[in-house]
């Protein structure tokens, strides 16, 4: 049977829209940056601690003084592991996602309770939207809205959409036919039969529909953080490709405090709203008596207790604001305060000279941030202007695909370190082994498998599509592939057992000073020529900041000053990167100011 071409087809499509509808997809990012901005800017200007104690008041409210107390502590739990700002960013993108998705979810829901005809051709439509991957939603949310909050919300919108639908339609179906006729003889309109008959009978199952999407919204927010979405998602992502134990364990255990609380939030407002909730609740406090700790206050003492807390705080300035760094004055001054978005792959070298750059403008006036990327959100996001620069190309050979599709919307500012070589590489005690070809016939010493790096990245491509073809051990290997932290896990696993492994690696590198290593010949050739380090920039950035555009195609390192620095990162720890800079550039003194050369 032919190969029916789906995927071309799909991409003719993509190309189509972002001919003829990029000004509709701008103004979409602009409306939701908007508002994901907006609202993030109200949850982060309040003290921690001060908004904690008001989202525990609204849960001693709606559920009682235990859920109010244990609602404070989660919180306070997430700001002593310094997860706050994150998890603030986590509740926006949360947020935004449910309210444009309940705008579009509710009256879709209503128009199919009214219609069977809707009704059935919304049927296979959710049902496509709910099972399809939700990472596969990030592909052209990359493509259409570039990397950041956008995409991730966009996705979370698409995957959260079909419960809310759903409940809404079920709750309206629900109600007693036999009502409904009786509002219609009384003569009702459609729309006051609706509003005051229908829709109050159905919250219950609207709000239930509303805890779904907020459910789904939480596990869509590690998927975002994959796409430059950032908060506790980002925290996650960052863990995972750093294999952090740490940091995913406090991250995971902050996006449970979020659930557990819009969870227990979102059934207790729904009981609430409904006047059938309303009357379950008051048989039950009539059945069992009222206990201390499910003792709910009037709303009057609640709005109170908002206030007391905001004014006490507001007395003992405990508003937060944005502060200036200070650290750069007069001549060295050079950008005042200006944004620049770095964007990094998690490799070594990449790391390194990420937070070097980092600490470097910043020491010039620069506000910087930079972001963990997987490579092909990494370029895109640069093509489409989203992050100003990134310092590890390695070209020709290894990112070759990438710089074919964007390097029309890129510019290369050169090479600052190499050459470079890529490898597999084995322990210096397995013996036998020290060619690409002598690995013929001997995957089981291997466990038959060859263990790699972000599949993103160019030499897994690299090595799929063209090394181990042409040594013959497509059939006999399976490539593992997951990170580059993961990948070294997996070495210093093997190394400390003295079990044989085989991995990909490259020059320079850390591992080969650490471990005893060799690296597998390549007498066909097919890894290529060593490629170079290069830093790649948006189109534009250089002539926009013609200070920063000098220091990055003046700026090279050392095989030695490289691998020094790696060293210094790998014992500072992971999340002390600038700091491991700073100490190293202390102990290297006149460096900054060669690599940023300013005016006296």
């Amino acid at each position: 049977m032919p190969r029916l071409p789906m995927g071309d087809w799909v991409d003719s499509g993509v190309d189509f829209l972002q001919r003829h509808l990029s000004w509709l997809f701008d103004a979409i990012s602009s409306l939701v940056t908007g508002m994901y901005d907006g609202i993030d800017a109200a949850l982060s200007a309040p003290e921690p601690l001060l908004f904690a104690g008001i989202l525990a008041v609204l849960a001693w409210w709606l559920r009682g003084l235990l859920a109010g107390g244990l609602a404070f502590a989660g919180f306070a739990l997430i700001d002593s592991v310094e997860l706050w700002d994150d998890a603030m960013a986590t509740l926006s993108l949360v947020l935004v996602a449910t309210l444009v998705t309940l705008a579009l979810a509710v009256p879709l829901g209503i128009w199919a309770a009214r219609s069977r005809t809707v009704s059935a051709v919304l049927r296979p439509v959710l049902d496509f939207m709910q099972t399809m991957p939700a990472m596969v939603y990030l592909i052209p949310g990359i493509i259409f809205f570039g990397v950041g909050v956008v995409p991730g919300i966009i996705a979370t919108i698409i995957f959260a959409m079909p419960p809310g639908v759903r409940m809404t339609e079920l709750g309206i179906r629900q109600v007693d036919g036999e009502l409904v006729e009786a509002a219609e003889a009384f003569g009702t309109t459609p729309r006051n039969t609706l509003l005051r008959v229908q829709m109050p009978l159905a919250l219950p199952t609207i709000m239930a529909g509303v805890n779904q999407v907020i459910m789904l919204g939480l596990s869509m927010v590690v998927i975002a953080g994959m796409v430059g979405g950032g908060g506790l998602g980002g925290a996650v992502y960052r863990a995972i490709g750093n294999v952090d134990i740490g940091l995913g364990f406090e991250a995971g255990v902050s996006i449970v405090v979020l659930a557990m609380y819009l969870d227990r939030i979102t059934g207790a407002l729904g009981r609430q709203v409904s006047p059938l909730g309303r009357r379950a609740a008051a048989k039950a406090n009539a059945l069992h008596g009222l206990k201390i700790w499910n003792y709910r206050p009037q709303p009057a003492v609640a709005v109170v207790a908002v206030v007391v807390l905001a004014v006490v705080a507001g007395g003992m300035g405990m508003f937060g604001g944005a502060g200036t760094s200070g650290a750069a004055s007069g001549a060295k001054n050079v950008g005042k305060g200006k944004q620049i978005e770095l964007g990094y792959i998690p490799w070594d070298e990449g790391v390194a000279s990420t937070f070097l750059w980092k600490e470097l403008l910043e020491r010039r006036g620069f506000e910087v941030t930079a972001k963990q990327y997987e490579a092909g959100a990494l370029y895109t996001g640069m093509a489409n202007g989203q992050i100003d620069f990134q310092t590890d190309s390695w070209l020709p050979v290894t990112h070759e695909k990438y710089w074919a599709k964007y390097k029309d919307k890129l510019q290369d500012m050169g090479s600052w370190y190499g050459p470079t070589s890529l490898e597999l590489s084995v322990p210096s005690y397995v013996k036998g082994v020290d060619s690409l070809e002598d690995l013929k016939g001997k995957a089981g010493t291997f466990k038959g498998r060859i263990i790699g790096i972000e599949p993103s990245a160019g030499m897994m491509g690299l090595l799929g599509d063209k090394v181990l073809k042409e040594y013959g051990l497509q059939g006999e290997y399976k490539v593992v592939d997951g990170s580059t932290p993961g990948m070294l896990a997996e070495l210093k696993r093997a190394y400390a057992k003295k079990e044989p492994v085989v991995t990909t690696l490259w020059s320079p590198h850390w591992a080969y000073s650490t471990y005893d290593l060799k690296k597998l010949k390549d007498p066909k050739g097919s890894w290529g020529k060593g490629d170079g380090v290069h830093t790649l920039a948006r189109k534009g950035f250089a002539s926009e900041n013609p200070e920063v555009g000098k220091w990055l195609k003046d700026f090279k390192m050392t095989e030695r000053q490289l691998t020094g620095l790696e060293a210094k990162i790998q014992q500072a720890g992971k999340g002390n990167e600038q700091q491991a800079v700073r100490a190293w550039l202390k102990a290297t003194p006149g460096l900054a100011d060669k690599l940023a050369p300013v005016g006296g």
